[in-house]
């Protein structure tokens, strides 16, 4: 067992345990909610190398049960003690937890890391991963290596960046990736190694989600019935998913132009490594016809994260054009 005068890198701040549930603090044969925060910590030994260690139930929920309310209430418990230079850690169910990972990054606004983990197993079941992948996420947030990064994602012995995590396993071990960019770091024997860095965008501070945003996907064959149905719900902004690099039918890619006049439309590529591409094509639909629009390329970010970040940019009320300016810092 590693203490803290076997690590290379001892921890340089201190460290608090937010719990909002999910498999890590399930129990039983058919998982069901069971430890709070204080029981969850108790239950691994392994964080007895950190001193004066904080434990706070926010949450006990699936992550699937979670409200926009619940996730913006966890993003601001972690941000608040970030600003005091405490390092945090989310215990979370993996289900959702990219979104409020991204949530979280929209709003940090310190130099403490946030790191946001969960588990696969339960922590009754055979082999499970909760206590190692809790001692990995209080590793890297207690580490000077972490300072200024954001919000991360810690799982299966790997750092990610919020903006980049995406859940690609139901069931491995290892379930998080990031398609465009790869880990960040690994933590290896509790010692964080930091390859890269993500550069930090503008903080926001929502004062509540109260808009809605929907996520609209394109597929061969698509002749805007999906388009035309979710604009007659009047949603405050969509996400719209677009084909290769930035590609639609050229109906479906009219009917989308014609609501960026009114609301914002933030598009997204369907391969999970790729951009929207600026002049590469020049048939009707393709991305050239697309960035002559109003719509807003969005990047490599995933469609929940645009969505999350686009919740917190109408919640904070910024016009349209304040939301392209946002989202323009992840159009590469």
């Amino acid at each position: 067992m590693l203490t803290v005068s076997d690590r290379s890198h001892a921890p340089v701040r201190r460290v608090r345990i937010l719990t909002a549930g999910g498999t890590i603090a399930m129990v039983g044969d058919h998982a069901q909610p069971g430890l709070d925060a204080e029981a969850l910590v108790a239950s691994v030994p392994g964080l007895t190398a950190f001193p004066n260690l904080e434990a706070i139930t926010i949450l006990n929920k699936p992550s699937a049960h979670l409200t926009l309310e619940d996730s913006l209430r966890v993003c601001r418990a972690a941000r608040d003690a970030a600003r005091r230079g405490i390092g945090v850690v989310v215990t979370h169910g993996t289900d959702v937890l990219e979104e409020t990972a991204m949530l979280c990054d929209v709003l940090h606004d310190a130099d403490a890391p946030i790191v946001f983990t969960g588990a696969i197993r339960t922590a009754t079941a055979a082999g499970a991963d909760g206590p190692a992948n809790l001692v990995d996420a209080v590793s890297v947030a207690a580490s000077a290596p972490a300072a200024g990064m954001g919000v991360l994602v810690v799982f299966g012995g790997e750092i990610h960046h919020a903006r980049c995590a995406r859940k690609t396993d139901t069931t491995s071990l290892v379930a998080f990736s990031s398609p465009q960019t790869g880990p960040l770091g690994r933590v290896t024997e509790g010692h964080p190694t930091i390859w890269s860095r993500i550069p930090r965008n503008p903080p926001l501070d929502p004062p509540r989600l109260d808009k809605r945003v929907l996520i609209i996907p394109s597929t061969s064959g698509d002749d805007g019935t999906l388009a035309r149905a979710a604009l007659t719900t009047e949603p405050d902004g969509i996400v719209v998913g677009t084909l290769g690099a930035g590609h639609l039918a050229p109906e479906v890619l009219s009917i989308w132009a014609e609501a960026a006049n009114e609301i914002p439309v933030v598009a997204y590529c369907r391969p999970e490594r790729g951009v929207v591409l600026n002049a590469t094509y020049g048939y009707a639909g393709s991305e050239r016809d697309l960035r002559g629009t109003r719509i807003i390329p969005a990047g490599f970010l995933s469609p929940q994260a645009i969505r999350m970040k686009l919740l917190a940019c109408l919640s904070s009320g910024l016009d349209v054009d304040e939301v392209r300016w946002a989202f323009s810092q992840d159009d590469g």
